[in-house]
């Protein structure tokens, strides 16, 4: 599968290692369920953006999903350009725990999700984690993003990156 990215590990024995590890997949899912918000990355122009989200992920982590307005640069962003990064931490508020801080940059393709059966699916997964945006998907100002997850990148200490690419669905 050409996902359009570069890889970060070409070891197919070092991703099937960490792909095949459920306590490693049992991290993200975590980190992901442990924290609100992620910072969006994407691109235009050629200039890097990034804006905080609320978001929530499939069980299966295949898939995330966050809500904007449509009238916001992060929506017009994204209708240019699908390719994007959700970047997750637990940054401590206190200096001696830094060497505690983890991240997962979960990169993927984002797709606008029309309203129908599937928006209001995903809809009620993102009002499961953050009831508070219940008015606000109901809006028609309001649209509704699909990122489809090629792969996650931890870092945990500053320096131990690992990489899992979630299975394909049969």
């Amino acid at each position: 599968m050409n996902t359009g990215e570069p890889l970060f590990d070409s070891n197919p024995d070092t991703e099937s290692r960490e792909a095949a590890s459920p306590a490693f997949r049992a991290l993200i899912q975590s980190l992901v369920n442990e924290q609100a918000y992620a910072v969006l990355c994407v691109q235009g122009g050629g200039q890097p953006y990034g804006a905080l989200v609320a978001f929530a992920f499939s069980e299966d982590l295949r898939h995330a999903v966050f809500a904007t307005p449509v009238t916001t640069r992060k929506y017009r962003l994204l209708c240019e350009c699908d390719h994007v990064a959700l970047v997750i931490d637990n940054r401590p508020d206190r200096a001696n725990e830094l060497m505690d801080v983890e991240a997962v940059t979960a990169t993927g393709r984002s797709q606008l999700i029309a309203r129908g059966r599937e928006f209001d699916e995903l809809a009620d997964l993102l009002i499961s984690r953050h009831p508070y945006l219940r008015s606000f998907l109901r809006a028609e100002t309001c649209a509704l993003f699909r990122v489809d997850i090629v792969r996650f990148l931890h870092v945990a200490r500053f320096q131990e990156v690992h990489q899992w690419i979630p299975a394909a669905r049969s």
